[in-house]
């Protein structure tokens, strides 16, 4: 028996709703192949089987929020029989239902009495305006029932709390039903809106926990895109290759060479991956981003790199990506070049212990042998974790960078 659950699709994510099922009692399931499609804050994710058996259960259904972590279906793996299986299930819920007493019911938030003050923390009545959070709903934790960080941070993640954007004052109740166009706006909107405040979340947390020490480097883009130049003129022009693609690969590259960067956090220890997943910042066309990983970057050619890069993107912004790339990330990657910037500094997304920022390529005075020349320049940044690496590891890191760009042809 084995028990498919709601994945984890990152640090910020605490529930899922199934959306659909894919496959319906009595199938056939194989590791890897597609089960169910997933809403989250971000994203409809498709979300692969990790076992290979026929489908026994489905303990959910479409239109139900559960938390990570729970058991959502029961997978017979080959060799096991029905009836074991239904006796294995029986015994598990019995022996929830003896050991799980019936948890009491959640504090209700009391509001303060006229004229006292609400208890909370500076930190955590920043990020309360911030994120547009009425305070009166919010049960206090701290000390004398204190709103602390954390408790704004459960607010938005389990209530989903919804961010006016429109003004400080509550709207007024609207006596007719609304149009379905509008109601498709506005679940637009209040879907965005949950998006906003889950990036903020995680990203409040990596700065509160995460030592964060940042390096930069300039990269003469000179030797690699004159080999690009050539590169592409053999190639159909659906196959050619954008300077992205020799960036990712390079990023992957010198992973090898420091691989303290491509490592997460497991509870309080921090893993090394023997994988490089690159993680990709993609920006949606509705506002906010993700950052799936293109799996294996390491080891895939440019040509094929190329095409992977592009359905990523594409997948991602048509809402359609898979569970494991948003969950397998070893370290992100995030280039505005394409807005202007030149430089990155970027906030490392928790669990990984890095990211590489990439600004806009752009044409300076450089020295090349003694002579003053205009080349192709860009800025590359690190983002790393003091609690994993130091400034001589990070540096290492952005060295090997720039040399493996000074020889494309072997990327």
């Amino acid at each position: 028996m084995a028990d498919f659950l709601m994945p984890t699709l990152g640090a910020d994510m605490t529930t899922g709703t199934l959306i659909t099922w894919r496959k319906k009692v009595g199938d056939q399931v194989t590791k890897g192949e597609i089960l169910a499609e997933i809403d989250t804050e971000k994203a409809a994710i498709e979300i692969e089987s990790f076992h290979t058996g026929v489908i026994e259960q489905l303990l959910t259904k479409p239109g139900d929020t559960v938390a990570v972590g729970t058991v959502m279906a029961i997978i017979r793996e080959e060799g096991t029989r029905s009836g074991q299986v239904e006796a294995e299930v029986e015994a598990q819920v019995k022996g929830e239902r003896k050991e799980q007493p019936a948890a009491p019911p959640p504090p209700q938030p009391r509001p303060p009495a006229e004229g006292e003050r609400v208890r909370i923390s500076p930190a955590a009545k920043k990020l309360a305006a911030e994120l547009g959070v009425d305070l009166s709903t919010v049960h206090g934790t701290g000390p004398d029932g204190a709103i602390s960080l954390e408790d704004i941070e459960r607010s938005t993640q389990t209530m989903g709390y919804r961010r006016e954007t429109s003004g400080t004052e509550a709207r007024p109740p609207i006596a007719q039903s609304p149009s379905p166009i509008a109601s498709a706006a506005d679940a637009a909107a209040d879907k965005q809106a949950r998006m906003r405040q889950t990036i903020a979340a995680a990203m409040t947390r990596s700065k509160r926990e995460i030592p964060h020490y940042y390096l930069s480097t300039t990269i003469d883009m000179g030797t690699a895109m004159a080999w690009l130049t050539e590169d592409n003129l053999r190639r159909p022009v659906t196959d050619r290759l954008l300077v992205g693609v020799l960036l990712l690969k390079a990023v992957a590259l010198a992973l090898r060479e420091v691989p303290e960067l491509n490592a997460v956090w497991k509870g309080s220890d921090v893993i090394q991956s023997p994988d490089i997943h690159v993680g990709v910042a993609i920006s949606l066309r509705g506002g906010g981003l993700v950052a799936p990983a293109l799996h294996q970057t390491d080891r895939q050619p440019l040509g094929k790199l190329m095409k992977n890069f592009q359905d990523l993107v594409k997948r991602a912004r048509a809402g359609a990506l898979r569970g494991s790339e948003l969950s397998d990330p070893t370290i992100t990657v995030t280039s505005l070049g394409e807005q202007g910037v030149e430089t990155v500094f970027g906030v490392i997304y928790p669990p990984q212990v890095a990211l590489v920022g990439l600004g806009k390529l752009v044409e300076r005075p450089w020295v090349v042998n003694g002579q003053v020349v205009a080349r192709p320049l860009i800025t590359a940044s690190l983002s790393a974790d003091h609690r994993v690496t130091d400034g001589h590891r990070g540096g290492l890191f952005l060295a090997a960078l720039d040399r493996l760009l000074q020889e494309p042809g072997k990327l």
